[in-house]
């Protein structure tokens, strides 16, 4: 399958450019506006030559004739162009390359079920289910205006509809336009369709899609040259962290009601705001500037829950797992809670963006959203007193695991049983860890608080005392449990979590180094990034979502804590590794692959749904390139600094990174001679 993408509207078509998979469609809203696209060229289906995407939001399709109804062979060349903006534009070329007149029928078929986005993702196999999935709406009526060439395909309740105009007169056939051709030998025909999604109300955007297409790339190019830029060193890593900089632009919203930089968390079932997803990428991405973490911040407070309302997991000060329009807000909810880390991620985040800016007025603004967000971890997030952040559905509906692996059967003991809500998640505790010491700064430093500032410390040190006593497992040489389930037992399966421990800090300082060498054994480490869990566990399967997989932002959080943890070379291991698989993904790494090991396979398996770009895999090369050069700020100095002592290895020589912002200044990190310099300027 083909994707582009532009925000949170998206193209999915096969190779040749059809759109006529149960999953595939132009999707805007949160909405299936076209549910089938159809091209056939003289009753037959055209053959494909090559196809691709030329940029994010454009792809091209060079195709040739069948021989149905008498058509020579290679006779007509075919080309579709297509660009996604606000709507979708396809412009499609056919050309009489044989030496006689021929005579031929065009017919591009179309029909939409404005299936919600969800629904259409529970016949994806890998996500969804499609045995047990609820059967999508039927094809839309379709009427056709002769004098406008306009063909409209109106959703049967009449509040949202897909307006498709063409450029040339044709006939409607069904659900089909039709068009008679005679081309003189060498003669071109063009057809152009510009189709519209509409709610409500009719939007007039068609004249905007001529105008979006010259601009769109404009606009990328413009964001691209505002970010750093990596030069010399490894090659692998340069063009892993360009790719990054394409996937993120891609994924950047800039419709709805967030008129911010916000990333989308994933293509293509997940083209919205996720609160952990957003988050995570915004710590991820602080290299190109804090604008990203700022926005995200913005927005997930606007987003921040005030009200208790058990059909969407909501309690006050909880921030917002996932934001729904269109039809799927309709069908499911407009937002949804049902996270127990999106809040505390949320203030990791606060404390690291006003790390890198030094922004007391901005810290001030959000004092109030942070204290409502201390206060729901601490009041609704331990439900039971223990000291612990635990989650459990409110309702059947909602997601019956509500940390990052959030598919149904991620959370299993050693032996495959299943572990009983409410579960404790053990990396959600580090979170809360971290994010009591960042508002401790906080309180010290910017807010005046002083005695909130010595109590978030102390409870922050009991949560690391309490924590080791509860999670840590003396068996298989000791390690942190996966989880703690409703009867406070131990799910004993060694899992990739506990590379997050090590990054937010909470691991005892006696544990460290055991940590470390069970994340890099051979049951968690395949040699391309760390499995989701251990090899030796009864549910392991390295094609299971979280059960066995690897995924790059897991990895790459791993390696971050490895790092602060002053386990340099072991986090460099673990970064080369995840480059070196990117190579294998075009340099673009996917949201999850299969967790084989790296000598059974001769490079890293896709996972089969996979998405991709998805943010925080985008994300992971621009935290490695942080990582691997040290690169963290001191607010104090009001500079960026190296943590790096000892001499980088030689693949990373000569690599210089220019333009990074912080403190309302630009600044370049370079290596030289195996040592990293990092001066103002470029």
């Amino acid at each position: 399958m083909l994707t582009i993408l532009e925000g949170s509207t998206f193209c999915i078509s096969d190779d040749r450019g059809d759109i006529a998979a149960e999953t595939s469609g132009f999707f805007a809203h949160d909405t299936r506006f076209l549910s089938r696209f159809v091209l056939r060229v003289g009753g037959a289906a055209p053959l494909l030559l090559s196809s691709g995407r030329v940029e994010h939001f454009k792809a091209a399709f060079y195709l040739r004739n069948g021989t149905a109804q008498g058509l020579p062979r290679d006779a007509v060349s075919i080309a579709r162009e297509r660009f996604v903006g606000t709507g979708m534009q396809e412009r499609l070329a056919l050309r009489n390359e044989s030496p006689e007149p021929l005579e031929l029928r065009v017919a591009l078929e179309a029909g939409s079920d404005f299936a919600d986005i969800i629904s259409v993702k529970h016949h994806d196999f890998s996500l969804g289910d499609p045995d047990l999935a609820l059967p999508l709406p039927p094809p839309a009526p379709t009427t056709y205006d002769v004098e406008r060439r306009q063909l409209s395909i109106v959703d049967p309740r009449g509040d949202l509809g897909t307006t498709l105009v063409y450029s040339k007169p044709g006939r409607l056939d069904g659900n089909a336009m039709t068009f008679e051709l005679t081309l003189e030998p060498h003669e071109r025909w063009e057809l152009s369709v510009d189709l519209r999604p509409w709610l409500q109300e009719e939007l007039e955007i068609f004249e905007q899609l001529d105008e979006e297409r010259e601009s769109a790339g404009d606009v990328a190019a413009a964001w691209t040259l505002r970010v750093p830029r990596v030069r010399g060193g490894w090659e692998n890593l340069r063009r892993s962290f360009d790719r990054s900089i394409g996937d993120l632009a891609a994924l950047r919203m800039r419709t709805g009601e967030y008129r911010r930089p916000l990333f989308a968390a994933g293509m293509p079932w997940f083209m919205t705001v996720f609160g952990r997803d957003t988050a995570i990428t915004s710590l991820q991405t602080l290299l190109l500037g804090p604008e990203i973490a700022i926005g995200a911040l913005e927005a997930l407070t606007e987003l921040q829950a005030h009200e208790e309302d058990q059909t969407i997991d909501a309690e006050p000060g909880k921030i917002v797992h996932e934001v729904r329009e269109g039809r799927c807000a309709e069908t499911w909810f407009p937002r949804y809670y049902g996270s127990i880390d999106s809040t505390p991620l949320y203030l990791v985040l606060l404390a690291e963006t006003w790390r890198w800016t030094d922004d007391a007025s901005f810290a001030q603004r959000l004092r109030e959203p942070a204290l409502l967000a201390l206060e729901w971890i601490d009041r609704y997030g331990d439900r039971d007193d223990d000291g612990f952040v635990e989650y459990s559905r409110k309702v059947d509906s909602g997601l019956a695991n509500q940390s990052w692996k959030d598919s149904g059967d991620s959370q299993r003991f050693q032996d495959g049983s299943f572990a009983e809500a409410p579960i404790a998640a053990v990396e959600v505790q580090g979170y809360v860890y971290d994010a009591k010491r960042g508002l401790a700064e906080l309180a010290r430093e910017v807010w005046r608080e002083p005695a909130l500032a010595e109590r978030l410390e102390r409870e922050a040190e009991a949560l690391r005392t309490r924590f080791d006593e509860a999670f840590w497992v003396d068996e298989r040489g000791g390690f942190y449990a996966l989880a703690l389930d409703g009867r406070k037992r131990r799910v004993d399966s060694r899992s990739s979590n506990m590379g997050h421990l090590l990054w937010s800090g909470i691991v005892a300082r006696e544990r460290v180094g055991t940590v470390v060498d069970q994340l890099l054994s051979e049951d968690l480490w395949t040699g391309w990034g760390i499995r989701t869990m251990a090899s030796d566990a009864a549910a392991f399967n390295p094609i299971s979502y979280h059960n066995g997989t690897v995924w790059p932002h897991d990895t790459a959080l791993a390696a971050w804590g490895l790092a602060r943890h002053g386990y340099v070379a072991e986090a460099r291991r673990v970064a080369r590794a995840l480059i070196e698989a990117a190579a294998h993904f075009d340099w673009s790494l996917p949201e999850v692959f299969a967790g084989y090991a790296r000598d059974e396979t001769p490079f890293p398996i896709a996972y089969p749904t996979a998405a991709r770009p998805q943010a925080w895999a985008a994300g992971t090369p621009i935290l490695l390139v942080r990582v691997l050069l040290g690169i963290e700020p001191d607010r104090e100095r009001q500079r960026l600094v190296s943590t790096v002592t000892d001499e980088l290895p030689s693949w990373l020589d000569g690599l210089r990174v220019e333009g990074i912002r912080a403190y309302g200044r630009t600044w370049t990190a370079s290596v030289e001679r195996g040592r990293v310099t990092i001066d103002e300027g470029v």
